[in-house]
């Protein structure tokens, strides 16, 4: 088994992690003890918004615009936090970048998806790095078709220094939320997700 696998295997139970519960942190827990005190992040909140369209939609638009960076097939993740109401899949698009979601169960409707980046040392870093950002601005560009290829990289950018050891760091552009979580060495998502509009008083 290579470095790289062991990595995965290491890698994805983090990822679901993440993508649960340590993404709606603000700031770490003092008292690591109690995990199930830990707040939910906002997409597994009862009543939580989903995005009009289903997985393999979203791969077809997205691939489509963005043929030279793939997101590849989507598999799905055994969950085992009991949560009955969301399928999860993630997809490896290397060795140290992945996308993953979180899925309406019954509708396949889009809860949240997100991108994680690995962080890696040595010669490959900057590399690695500025691959991630890309994906991580291709995926803002498709909730947020305004921005140019460089406004969107800029902002993801500037999300990240924002972030800098913060689970959770958000900004909302109309009903879209985007999220920087900050986990250090175990890892750096961006993740993209809708948000449940208040309807104006009459």
């Amino acid at each position: 088994m290579t470095v790289a696998h062991s990595l995965l295997r290491l890698a994805l139970p983090a990822l679901l992690m993440l993508a649960g519960q340590n993404i709606a942190l603000a700031d770490p827990p003092t008292d690591h003890s109690g995990a199930e005190e830990m707040p939910k992040a906002p997409y597994l909140l009862a009543g939580a918004p989903t995005f009009e369209t289903t997985l393999i939609n979203f791969r077809a638009k997205y691939n489509e615009a963005n043929p030279a960076q793939q997101i590849g097939e989507f598999r799905s993740i055994s969950d085992k936090s009991a949560n009955s109401s969301l399928t999860r899949a993630a997809s490896k698009i290397n060795e140290n970048l992945y996308a993953s979601t979180a899925l309406e169960k019954g509708t396949g409707k889009i809860k949240t998806l997100q991108i994680t980046y690995l962080p890696i040392q040595g010669a490959e870093e900057k590399a690695a790095r500025t691959l991630a950002i890309s994906y991580m601005a291709n995926l803002m560009r498709q909730f947020d078709a305004t921005l140019s290829v460089p406004q969107s990289v800029a902002k993801v950018t500037s999300m990240i220094e924002k972030g800098k050891g913060q689970q959770f760091y958000k900004q909302e552009v109309g009903a879209v939320r985007f999220v920087i979580s900050d986990n250090g060495e175990k890892g750096l998502t961006f993740a993209v997700e809708p948000v449940k509009l208040a309807l104006a008083e009459p």
